[in-house]
């Protein structure tokens, strides 16, 4: 991302990213970079997050691939539906979570989460009800898809013939090679003023002074591309990755989330979310990382798809 931008195109007006190719998958085409491996290393040796597993810095060695340049979009995800009959983990479930200042209709809230009272669990809420019964994705075709758990993610990666990108594929792509940057967009601190990104602006949660445009998310192909091409590898939604989570700092703290982890076969979300703030959930830097289970889904939830370079 190059300078501050107030705005955000959408899809259908957002200039295509130099190197990008379209690239012939199930449903509508996508738009892919490819992404050099090679050494490389995953985390950072000055984690704010220590208990997140943010460090140490390690090394890896990298394939070549290529990476979406964007996140997977309701129009999508819809596709992958219609072709396969898949049914999402909220909608077997019958519920999912939602970001409650979202909801026009209170009563369809149905429970809360203990300690963040601004996310609630409400029946029927998935990726084609986002805010449950009555809400409609009609004008978010364009926007990343939402209430899509891990598995459901993976099944479409199947369908269109990619993955999930592991941790450190994701890391590599967001700093745009092996250089140190905090940001897809450098290491310049996005503010209320210097908009890169869809985070929230303001006090978190009481205020959003919705500065980049957005109180949820925007779509997909929002603000400007990383130098690489990607759109919002920072903010916006939350993407599922490949990789299981797992902190090797050896505090206890880290040990505790580390047996959580295991227990429930958590998996690694990379990004951070349009609820993002410093004050809060200070996790859209590149080195940030947070752990939920697979079957989890919510408001600010989604994915994008990698591919293995064919020999």
């Amino acid at each position: 991302m190059g300078g501050c931008c107030s705005g955000a195109a959408r899809a259908g007006e957002s200039p295509v990213p130099v190197g990008a190719k379209s690239f012939a998958v199930r449903g509508r085409a996508a738009q892919t970079i490819a992404v050099k491996g090679g050494e490389s290393f995953v985390g950072t040796h000055e984690p704010v997050i220590a208990s997140d597993g943010e460090g140490p810095e390690r090394k890896v060695w990298l394939q070549d691939f290529h990476l979406e340049v964007e996140a997977v979009t309701v129009a999508r995800f819809a596709d992958f539906i219609e072709a396969t009959g898949h049914v999402t983990e909220s909608e077997r479930f019958g519920m999912s979570a939602v970001f409650s200042p979202l909801l026009k209709n209170q009563a369809l809230v149905t429970g809360g989460v203990v300690n963040t009272p601004w996310w609630t669990r409400v029946d029927g809420a998935s990726w084609k009800e986002p805010e449950g019964p009555g809400s409609s994705i009609e004008e978010r075709l364009d926007h990343p898809v939402t209430h899509v758990s891990w598995h459901d993610a993976a099944a479409f990666a199947a369908w269109v013939g990619g993955r999930l990108p592991n941790e450190a594929e994701w890391e590599h792509a967001a700093r745009g090679g092996n250089q140190k940057r905090r940001y897809p967009w450098g290491n310049e601190e996005p503010s209320d003023t210097r908009i890169f990104c869809n985070i929230w602006q303001g006090q978190f949660p009481r205020h959003n002074t919705l500065a980049d445009g957005f109180f949820a998310t925007a779509p997909a192909r929002s603000f400007e591309p990383s130098e690489a091409g990607f759109y919002n590898l920072a903010g916006n939604v939350w993407e599922w990755t490949a990789d299981s989570f797992k902190v090797r700092s050896l505090s206890k703290a880290a040990k505790l989330r580390n047996d959580q982890a295991k227990k429930s076969a958590d998996k690694v979300l990379k990004g951070g979310s349009f609820l993002c703030h410093e004050s809060y959930c200070y996790r859209y830097r590149i080195a940030a990382r947070m752990g939920l289970s697979p079957d989890s889904a919510s408001s600010n939830m989604g994915f994008r798809i990698a591919y293995d370079v064919l020999s």
